[in-house]
């Protein structure tokens, strides 16, 4: 059972699953569920999940002002490569990998939006490398 999730809506599944496919990759996920032409879900090591779907109420999907999903990392290396893999498939640079001090000294962190406005935080803890 899944105990958190978050769903990020979509206007093109292809769009999407060819930006979340390798920026997934990159934080060590796996595909827990794929339902052609509807969703996917990928699993964090942790349990956690993101689906990536079309709208359920058949509105366009958009992006939320103020809205970001954050995943935490197994280190500064996974920030960077799972940054990396959003800007080599069609993500926006909201933020290059590095410390964030004003959300504490040992924070490192990097931000990006997908094809469809949703900000994405990579992050992890210095101080447990």
């Amino acid at each position: 059972m899944t105990k958190c999730y978050l769903t990020v809506g979509s206007n093109d599944l292809d769009v999407s699953f060819a930006f979340y496919d390798p920026v997934m990759s990159a934080l060590e996920t796996k595909v827990a569920a794929d339902y052609p032409g509807m969703t996917r879900s990928y699993m964090m090591p942790d349990g956690f999940q993101l689906w990536v779907t079309k709208p359920q109420n058949g509105e366009a999907a958009a992006g939320g002002n103020g809205h970001t999903a954050g995943f935490h990392t197994a280190g500064t290396g996974q920030v960077d490569a799972a940054h990396a893999a959003a800007l080599a498939n069609g993500d926006t640079d909201e933020g290059a990998p590095g410390p964030r001090p004003l959300y504490g000294p040992d924070i490192y962190a990097a931000y990006a939006r997908d094809p469809f406005g949703n900000k994405l935080a990579f992050m992890t803890s210095t101080d447990t490398e």
